[in-house]
């Protein structure tokens, strides 16, 4: 086991992989790198599976390693600084809880996870008899948690009166911009409007590629890119009026599907921040690394947990996957912020996998009062916004059958009975249920919960003696190794139906300027064709059956996107156009008749005569 003289690892990390090298695609970013871990997960039965994303997710903790690329990593003396310098300005804003305020920010995952430690922290401060510091922004409002929703994400100008609403009348804002590609316009314009406003704000980007790495493409209707906003931030990083905090941790098991290894660092990294900064505030004690080392190594100390339950996760993402390919649903039911959650790993597969909005669902049980910023956004807004425990029993209850799975996440602290009654409902219709409970050592589940479920994967937790602060890392702890189950769960299933190729997710939904961009790049990867070829046939397939105009070919991106997000199977439909140089009617006609995407793509691919693209040899010989 490798470690330095500050830190020695709790689990062990991988070696330096071979995306650390100086030529591995030196043209993509690292969070749009295909990770040689998982090269062949289409392949990979459900236990491969499940060992494959374990070491995706241990690269988080893995060292830097100087005589390769000097990626910051997590650990690096650069990021722990940087994390020290922000706690100070955190600490600043807590000691004046008047007028003051902490925004966590971001579109999709990203949004979905501000929204989840701003409920967390809101909830440590009531615990302290002390007013809620912290909100939440998401690209698209609150509707956006619950479901899918891309598009806002695109608008700097949305972003940054998003922000003005939310910050009106106070006299200090620390704002954290997550954006783990260092991509999302909306994040861009808050930024760049902090920077323009210092007086008030302490703006923080929170990513997962150095700033060379940042998106350089021309934002509609905005006067910077991305890169230059982060340029900036780093100048003024030197006078600590900004921060950039964006360790490298490595690219996705799913190339690009950052809802995985970036959210579960986000959380990682900001939880780590604010939780130190919270504690040091309440001791009134000297911000020191050892505090923030210990508990980054019990988030560490989480992933062995987490894993030692392999074998029951492999079973279950089995299971997941035999539901999906009988065109029957995946359902998971969680307590409290385990049920956040499941709402946010159902949520993100839609756009990921191009999935039906039932294939993978998740509900919230219990109160949900205090959580969200506008509730009306999502109360009776129709099935596509169904998050609740009596939308579940109202809507989902009654149409089970079978071939469906129900996963109850719960901790032995919840409701027993509440759990026990819901169980009992379940079973009457299907009997593929599984739970995942999580306890402290000491603690047992009764008999007769236990024996509703054929299966259980009990995540047992050791006794942390701590201050009232320090009992979160336990929450944290747990919300952190049910976030790497169900990301687990949801992809090997959908890489069981068939939804994968090599490591890439071709069906993914083209819906914002950043997966459009993904979907020439990747189109270009599998078939070598120039960048030209592989934008006009995606134009094809988007405005199929209207013929393309020079109208269109001029148009905005955002015209694009706007017709293709509601569109299925745009991407394996392009991919299978350049590959058999067929038409769109054609190509859509062998994935209707084919049994998985995935075997109709690899055919084409395998094809007798095809151009060598880059499937067939190392990306770093066709990287463009």
């Amino acid at each position: 086991m490798r470690g330095n003289k500050k830190y020695s690892h709790v689990i062990d990390t991988p070696d330096p992989g071979k995306w650390e090298l100086a030529g591995y695609e030196a043209s993509l970013p690292i969070t749009e790198k295909s990770n040689p871990i998982t090269r062949e997960i289409d392949k990979a039965d459900p236990t491969q599976i499940v060992q494959l994303l374990k070491d995706c997710d241990a690269e988080i903790f893995q060292e830097e390693d100087e005589a390769l690329v000097n990626y910051k990593r997590l650990y690096s003396d650069l990021v722990l600084k940087t994390m020290m310098d922000i706690i100070g300005k955190v600490q600043e804003v807590l000691k004046e809880p008047d007028s003051t305020l902490i925004v966590l920010s971001g579109g999709g995952a990203s949004g979905r996870l501000a929204f989840l430690m701003a409920v967390s922290f809101n909830k440590l401060l009531k615990g302290l008899g002390q007013p809620p510091q912290y909100t939440y922004i998401i690209a698209g409002g609150d509707r956006s948690l619950v479901a899918s929703h891309e598009g806002p994400e695109d608008s700097a100008l949305l972003g940054i009166a998003d922000l003005n609403k939310v910050c009106e009348g106070k006299k200090k804002v620390i704002f954290f911009g997550i954006s783990c590609g260092l991509s999302a316009p909306y994040v861009a314009g808050q930024l760049d409007f902090c920077m323009n406003n210092l007086d008030i704000f302490v703006p923080v980007l929170v990513g997962f590629n150095p700033v060379s790495m940042a998106r350089n493409e021309r934002i509609e209707d905005f006067h910077s890119t991305f890169r230059q906003v982060a340029e900036r931030m780093e100048k003024l990083q030197e006078s600590h009026k900004a921060f950039v905090l964006n360790p490298a941790v490595g690219p996705e098991g799913i190339t690009g599907s950052s809802r995985m290894k970036g959210g579960s660092a986000t959380k990682v990294l900001l939880e780590t921040l604010l939780l130190t900064a919270h504690k040091t505030v309440s001791k009134d004690s000297e911000i020191s690394e050892k505090c923030l080392l210990e508990i980054l190594r019990t988030y560490e100390r989480a992933h062995k947990v987490t894993y030692s339950q392999s074998k029951k996760i492999a079973a279950l993402v089995k299971q997941a996957g035999t539901s999906l390919q009988k065109k029957a649903y995946v359902y998971m039911v969680g307590w409290h912020t385990l049920g956040i959650i499941a709402i946010m790993d159902g949520a993100e597969c839609i756009p990921t996998f191009g999935a039906d909005i039932n294939d993978v669902r998740g509900f919230l049980i219990g109160d949900h009062s205090e959580m969200f910023n506008r509730e009306a956004d999502l109360i009776a807004q129709g099935p596509k916004f169904a998050f609740s425990e009596e939308d579940f029993v109202k809507t989902i209850l009654p149409s089970l059958t079978e071939l469906d799975t129900v996963l109850f996440l719960f901790t032995v602290d919840d409701d027993l009975v509440e759990v026990e009654k819901l169980a009992v409902q379940v079973k009457e219709r299907t009997s593929n249920m599984q739970a995942l409970c999580h306890a402290t050592v000491g603690q047992y589940l009764p008999a007769s919960l236990k024996k509703l479920f054929p299966s259980i994967i009990s995540i047992m937790w050791p006794i942390l003696f701590l201050e009232y602060e320090g009992n979160f890392i336990q929450r944290f702890q747990r919300e952190l190794s049910t976030k790497w189950i169900l990301n687990t769960v949801s992809t090997g299933a959908h890489v069981l139906k068939g939804k994968i190729l090599r490591n890439y997710m071709v069906d993914m939904k083209v819906s914002n300027s950043k997966l459009f961009g993904r979907a020439v790049s990747m189109l270009q990867r599998f078939t070598g064709h120039s960048q030209a070829k592989c934008l006009e046939v995606l134009l094809q397939v988007i405005y199929d059956p209207e013929p393309l105009s020079e109208e269109i070919r001029a148009a905005e991106v955002s015209k694009h996107i706007a017709v293709a997000t509601d569109k299925t199977k745009v991407v394996p439909t392009a991919l299978l156009c350049l590959l058999r140089s067929c038409s769109v009617q054609e190509a859509r006609s062998r994935l209707d008749a084919a049994t998985s995407l995935r075997g109709a793509l690899d055919a084409a691919l395998s094809a007798p005569g095809r151009k060598r693209g880059a499937s067939k040899s190392d990306p770093e010989e066709n990287s463009t």
